[in-house]
């Protein structure tokens, strides 16, 4: 089970930290906020195809 999640220069997100706790998370905003780049470091993460474009920019690397 995934208990953290951090995630840098990676699209959109300069950096960001979420702390998850047993049972039911959930990740909501408005539209744009960036919710599916975070469910997008989740799944490279966990084994998903990841590309080079996904390094924000002016960055040399992201960091899931």
């Amino acid at each position: 089970m995934l208990s953290r999640i951090y995630i840098r220069n990676f699209a959109i997100i300069r950096e960001i930290d979420i702390d998850l706790e047993d049972g039911l998370n959930i990740i909501s905003g408005e539209t744009g906020t960036g919710k599916s780049i975070v469910i997008q470091a989740v799944n490279m993460a966990l084994g998903g195809r990841g590309s080079s474009s996904l390094i924000a920019e002016g960055s040399d690397k992201a960091m899931v």
